[in-house]
């Protein structure tokens, strides 16, 4: 055997084995600290209780997670056919959050019959709805990924709102959504143990079935697959196996995410391969973050969840490996050409909605008495200072970030990516943070300007890393989503911890507009004529690069040249729009599939079909923000997605293709 072989970057055992030993020589120094304390001692008692259940159980129970949460982003990646799907892809925690919200809220009486339930009804509920929606497309990965990112969305931007107006009653809910694995007793481990051993083991039945897909659909149907139960029975299992783990200790998703690619960068290639080292790699990964944890903190490490930290140890091992990734899975996006041509009255339509929402957000509010008026003459003009800015700020940054979404789905060939996986905006959220952290009260310019030079940052890693590999959309892609993961990591912390600033990091998240001035909404205007019009002259390109890397370069593309133009054209649209309004989940994910399902296929029609919704979107988004809760607002980025997300499942669920 070569020493090759003993190289992390090399060998899924390998990497297995060391991260095993890593977290073992803190566990281990642990226990001997325990097995050194003297028995006649007047609190050796105490702390025997507290490593025999309470210890214990959190290594059992970080083992087991794990193992659990990688096996489900190996079984979804595998069967969905798309290396960004993990165990929150389809709305599992979402709804399981938004399931302990509501209960607190509304009904804190069933928290008598355990949070445990409440989570897994949840989870059961948005996977029930993902499905639903999916089965009207045949179950195709497209339309699973696609219906699990509305209800993903949906359900977030809910929870979101509920815990924003009513932060002082959920300050719980930010430790179980951050992931804790704090126990005080062996239940949680001994209840998790049988169902995780049933579910892996029908895991293991569906691995001949998945194996057959990587001869793509026509293969696997030749030689009798019947593809769309083997992919329903496939994603199932891993839905439950998610819903399971999510509902006993709460949201570790990145986990289920980093685990897979891990393993399938080290060299595990087939399902059965991919599936074993998965589940080790995370069960070693999660134990390691969670011990390290109680190492640094000690008692302490309950008020930080180890969800919350996980993304610090794996994306930094995700970014060293990434350079040996071998692209695997072909696009899966929707087509981008169709039989179907645009109705002649769409864009008509389009244009006619777009104008009436934006003239409604004008000239209609809500009066002293809270009723809605009609603004004009001397009432108009005494209120169009402070309307008029953020509406028209909203619709630069909705429309500069649908067309970075439009450019990244056409350029990666993946229906999952958005202006924020590609990093940018975590970059932004991360310099906004480090103001929050180094200065007591930040001034709004000195906000935005930590947030910029934190995108700049990230925008120049990603491109330093993506020059080696040609900007390969995959690893553009997975290197946006580490950097995402860290950033999340850091408001995660805050949130969890109680931190004040938290609070307000969530508040500017979310994608408000209220600080916006007449100088921010002209800049954002600019930015979008000047950016928008050049997405358009790039539209042949975005027309080619759907079709694969041969048959662009046999058009005579430039391909690596031509990614970076695009991928920094995306990168400065994003960058734009966040400065404005602040990171949005919604509007550069779902704006494009809008365009799309609306008949829009032609990368031109698409692009500016795109961007009118986004705009119209964000202004819609901006005077529901306003008149919902009044006197009080609601960000427009969430009221976006909570509008946004039931307008594609319609249309989906009305076109097929």
């Amino acid at each position: 055997m070569t020493l090759s072989a003993f190289d992390p970057r090399r060998s899924p055992l390998a990497l297995t084995v060391t991260l095993m030993v890593l977290a073992g020589l803190l566990v281990f120094s642990r226990i001997d600290r325990f097995l050194a304390l003297d028995p006649s001692a007047v609190d050796y008692e105490m702390a025997r209780l507290v490593f025999l259940n309470a210890a214990l159980p959190r290594i059992a129970t970080a083992l087991m997670v794990g193992a659990a949460l990688s096996l489900s982003g190996a079984i979804l990646q595998q069967a969905l056919r798309n290396p960004l799907a993990s165990p929150t892809t389809l709305g599992i925690a979402a709804g399981a959050q938004l399931a302990l919200a509501a209960t607190m809220l509304y009904a804190p009486a069933l928290l008598s019959l355990g949070r445990d339930g409440i989570a897994l009804v949840g989870s059961a509920v948005a996977a029930g709805l993902v499905f639903l929606i999916g089965a009207r497309r045949g179950l195709t990965p497209f339309s699973l990924v696609l219906s699990g990112m509305v209800i993903s969305l949906w359900c977030g931007a809910l929870s979101a709102i509920l815990i924003l107006m009513n932060d002082r009653y959920l300050v719980g809910l930010y430790v179980w959504g951050a992931g804790s694995l704090s126990q005080q007793s062996w239940a949680v481990p001994l209840a998790l143990a049988p169902k995780l051993a049933i579910l892996s083991a029908l895991a293991f039945l569906v691995i001949r079935p998945l194996g057959l897909l990587d001869l793509g659909e026509e293969g696997a149907a030749g030689r009798g697959l019947s593809i769309r139960y083997a992919r329903f029975a496939a994603v199932a299992i891993a839905v439950t196996l998610a819903a399971v783990a999510t509902a006993a200790v709460g949201v570790i998703g990145f986990i289920g995410l980093v685990a897979p690619l891990l393993a399938r960068i080290s060299g595990a290639r087939r399902p059965l391969s991919l599936f074993v080292w998965s589940s080790l790699i995370g069960a070693a990964l999660l134990t390691l973050t969670d011990a390290a944890l109680v190492a640094m903190l000690g008692d302490l490490s309950d008020s930080l969840p180890t969800g919350a930290v996980t993304a610090v140890f794996g994306s930094p091992l995700l970014l060293i490996l990434l350079p040996r990734l071998k692209t695997r899975f072909r696009a899966s996006a929707a087509p981008t050409t169709s039989q179907r041509s645009t109705p002649g009255w769409t864009p008509v339509l389009a244009i006619v909605l777009a104008t009436l929402i934006i003239v409604i957000a004008l000239f209609v509010g809500r009066g002293l008495d809270g009723g809605f008026e009609l603004s004009l003459g001397q009432a108009l003009y005494d209120v169009m200072p402070y309307r008029a800015p953020r509406i028209f700020a909203a619709i630069g940054a909705g429309a500069m970030l649908a067309v970075a979404g439009v450019i990244l789905q056409r350029l990666t060939g993946n229906e999952m990516a958005s202006p924020e996986v590609l990093g940018i905006s975590a970059g932004a959220t991360m310099g906004m943070a480090l103001s929050l952290l180094v200065v007591a009260t930040p001034v709004l310019a000195l906000q935005l300007g930590f947030a910029g030079l934190g995108a700049g940052c990230v925008l120049l890693g990603i491109l330093a890393m993506g020059r080696r590999s040609g900007f390969a959309a995959e690893r553009v892609l997975l290197t946006g989503v580490a950097i995402s993961a860290m950033a999340d990591a850091l408001s995660g912390a805050l949130s969890a911890m109680g931190d004040p600033r938290g609070m307000a990091l969530m508040r500017w998240m979310s994608g408000s507009t209220y600080a916006v001035d007449v100088q921010t909404a002209v800049m954002s205007l600019v930015a979008m004529l000047v950016l928008v019009a050049l997405a358009t002259l790039a539209r042949r390109w975005l027309q080619i690069l759907p079709l694969g890397p041969a048959p662009a370069q046999a058009l005579g593309l430039a391909l690596p040249k031509i990614r970076l133009a695009l991928y920094a054209l995306a990168a400065l649209l994003t960058a734009a729009a966040t400065l404005t309004v602040g990171p949005m989940s919604f509007i550069g994910l779902m704006a494009p599939h809008l365009a799309r399902e609306a008949g829009l296929r032609h990368a031109g029609a698409q692009t500016l079909g795109a961007a009118l919704i986004g705009a119209a979107l964000m202004a819609l988004a901006d005077w529901c923000g306003r008149m919902l809760a009044f006197p009080y607002q609601i960000p427009a980025g969430l009221v976006s997605a909570m509008i946004g997300a039931p307008m594609l499942a319609l249309l989906m669920n009305r076109r097929r293709g």
